[in-house]
């Protein structure tokens, strides 16, 4: 069992650990408590069943869980405004001249979108992190004395002890690998990789995931040996202590004035997020805008239409053996619904169920003065989608292929709150 769930966790992290979390993310009172009554609502009159063992369950229920998510985020993401669905597709959208130099992201409120707010940014240096190179050693020889050995990595918030030892049957390399997975294992804000020369020698390399450095800071990381002989004389050899490039903090020209910043993601007058990628051509800066209407409302779309075509080929993925089949019932029959006024407007629908969107045809649809009907088809294929983002959301397990033991009898039960659990504890119920 312990296996199952350890697989579980594992491949959550591995799939969706980075996984930026937006504001959509967090919710009101009244919303935790609505999502709350449903699935009590559900669980009161579900009968009671066991899962069939089957490994793929757990990936299975995670990844529609997820999918859920994105696709509910999207949606949100285009109903912040109060004023009806034409003003959430027409949410103006950011726009770089050179995305190779800076990409920009609005994220200001729609009461304060303004289309004159246009501005011009020139990249003089990128922020950069700390690197620690070490010594080039013989990856077969040991050029370390068996024993224990300790050493300390101070950052800029907190001090941490390592420990490592030294067997009679290491090499240079098994000693580097291994300090390279202590290093990506245990948190601490450092990334370590292993490089090999042209002569076949290897050396630990330790970067920082944090970028830029204050001016009352002289490292964003230090690593001293402890004070003893053994400790000190492993720690020359390695090498990693010594600082091979500096952090640095990107330096910008935005309308005409000289900024710099410690990363190079930064937001400006809480209206735009800009991520530096690249160093402008002398006297050549980049614009900062908003796209048109048209491809404001065709990215809008897209963004929808993507995390809908990501649902779609989940279910494809697990099509066999878990009832991924009435997952894509379920999602294809969203599309299929409204197939006509979806390709009238150009949306077409394939024949799996994905959306594609035909740019040209949309754009001669959104200028017409018939765009008020384009905007109530949008409206209504949006509020579905979010209506069986929701249903999966809150009960992904009706997905999955189950076992029933008995069915409750109707009208005289309690509600299970923990019944919903099975999502997460769903390990602790299988039958062979």
């Amino acid at each position: 069992m312990s296996f199952i769930i350890q697989g579980a966790y594992n491949y959550y992290l591995s799939t969706y650990g980075n996984s930026a979390t937006s504001r959509y993310d967090t919710h009101k009172k009244s919303e935790l408590r609505s999502v709350c009554n449903n699935i009590l609502k559900i669980n009161k009159e579900s009968p009671l069943y066991k899962i069939r063992n089957n490994k793929q369950v757990p990936t299975f229920l995670i990844d529609i869980k997820e999918n859920a998510r994105q696709l509910k985020n999207v949606v949100s993401s285009l109903s912040d405004s109060g004023e009806g669905l034409k003003s959430a597709f027409q949410k103006k959208v950011a726009v770089s001249s050179d995305e190779d130099i800076v990409s920009a992201t609005y994220i200001g409120s729609p009461e304060n979108e303004d289309a004159s707010q246009n501005f011009d940014i020139e990249v003089r240096q990128l922020a950069s992190p700390q690197t620690n190179l070490g010594n080039f050693l013989d990856s077969r020889s040991l050029d370390f004395a068996p024993g224990d050995y300790t050493f300390d990595l101070s950052t800029t918030t907190n001090s941490y002890e390592f420990q490592y030892t030294v067997n009679p049957d290491d090499t240079n390399r098994s000693i580097q690998e291994k300090l390279s997975r202590l290093f990506n294992n245990s948190g601490v804000g450092l990334t370590a990789e292993i490089l090999t020369d042209e002569r076949g020698k290897s050396a630990l390399k330790l970067t920082s995931k944090q970028t830029g450095l204050s001016e009352s800071e002289s490292a964003l990381f230090e690593i001293t040996p402890k004070a003893t002989i053994n400790s000190i004389e492993a720690m020359e050899t390695l090498g990693i202590n010594q600082i091979t490039s500096p952090a640095q903090n990107s330096f910008f020209i935005f309308n005409g004035e000289e900024y710099s910043t410690y990363s190079n993601v930064f937001t400006i007058n809480k209206a735009f997020e800009l991520k530096l990628n690249g160093i402008s051509p002398e006297d050549t800066p980049s614009q900062i805008g908003f796209k048109t209407s048209v491809d404001a409302v065709a990215d809008n779309l897209q963004n929808l239409v993507d995390a809908y075509n990501d649902f779609i080929e989940t279910g494809e993925r697990y099509s066999d053996g878990i009832q991924g089949n009435r997952l894509l019932r379920d999602l294809r029959g969203v599309s299929f619904a409204f197939r006509n006024d979806l390709e009238s407007i150009g949306m077409i629908v394939n024949d799996n169920g994905s959306v594609s969107i035909d740019r040209d045809l949309l754009a001669e649809t959104i200028d017409t003065s018939e765009s008020d009907g384009v905007f109530f088809v949008l409206d209504s294929f949006k509020n579905s989608l979010s209506a069986k983002a929701n249903n999966v959301s809150i009960d992904p397990i009706q997905y999955v292929d189950k076992i029933v033991v008995t069915y409750k009898k109707p009208g005289f039960n309690f509600p299970s709150p923990y019944h919903s659990s099975l999502y997460s504890g769903m390990m602790m119920n299988h039958i062979c």
